[in-house]
């Protein structure tokens, strides 16, 4: 079972066959929204609606622990995640895709954790340094090669509380540490599914230039949807592609 965790315009049923919606629920509440399986090509599939299927929880209202715990009771080996970020370099341009492979943890309030106690003797710290599969990016990179996509083979992301955007100061501040896109979900998806232990890889569609680039427009909700669904086919695209390969 392969896991897919989406925003707007991704939880399309018409890409299976036979979809079906179940309810789950665990012992940290409920998903953001019901789970939607189907069959890609023969392999069983799950998506997920990370904001709700009409997009009604805030970044910081995500009920991320449960969303990790739905897929994982649900039997998925892998989650691929999409999301859309802002470019914070310039050769990262409007419709590009990233394949991720490092985040900046830059939330202030949330559970990013599902460990809120420790065993006697038995603490669990799990190792971060490289958070996204390796295998699953290899994946994603040559599938968006394959496909001609215009792409990123890496990216550094840096996750912000939201819903907000960025001042430029901190636009600004973000760029100078080394972050490549910004967004408001996946460091903190990312932390609980490598504690869960489901490899996971994020693509990345950039959307917008935040608002540290001189003469751009700062970065509005209506541009980023708006971007986000003219090229939302291509990252429809590429899932299909990499499914039936993992």
């Amino acid at each position: 079972m392969i896991g897919i965790i989406g925003g707007s315009g991704l939880d399309n049923p018409e890409i299976f066959s036979s979809p079906r919606d179940e309810k789950a629920t665990n012992r940290f509440g409920e998903p953001s929204s019901a789970l939607k399986f189907g069959r890609l090509d023969g392999v069983e599939v799950v998506i997920l609606a990370r904001h709700g299927r009409e997009h009604t929880i805030p970044p910081s209202q995500v009920n991320y622990r449960a969303n990790i715990q739905a897929l994982k009771d649900a039997g998925c080996s892998h989650i691929v995640a999409t999301t859309a970020v802002g470019s914070l370099r310039e050769e990262i341009e409007r419709g590009d895709l990233v394949i991720i492979d490092q985040f900046i943890d830059f939330t202030k309030q949330r559970k990013m954790t599902f460990h809120e106690s420790f065993e006697p003797n038995n603490p669990v710290h799990t190792p971060m340094a490289d958070p996204y599969d390796e295998r699953l990016r290899k994946i994603l990179i040559d599938e968006c090669r394959a496909q001609k996509f215009p792409f990123h083979a890496k990216g550094t992301v840096v996750t912000i509380e939201g819903p907000r955007f960025s001042t430029r100061s901190e636009s600004l501040m973000f760029r100078a540490w080394g972050a490549d896109i910004i967004n408001m979900s996946i460091a903190t998806e990312t932390a609980l599914a490598n504690e869960a232990g489901i490899p996971y890889a994020a693509v990345a569609m950039s959307t917008d230039y935040d608002c540290w680039r001189i003469g751009e427009e700062p970065v509005t909700w209506e541009e980023v949807a708006r971007v986000f669904a003219d090229n939302a086919a291509r990252v429809t695209s590429l899932l299909r592609g990499i499914i039936p390969k993992i």
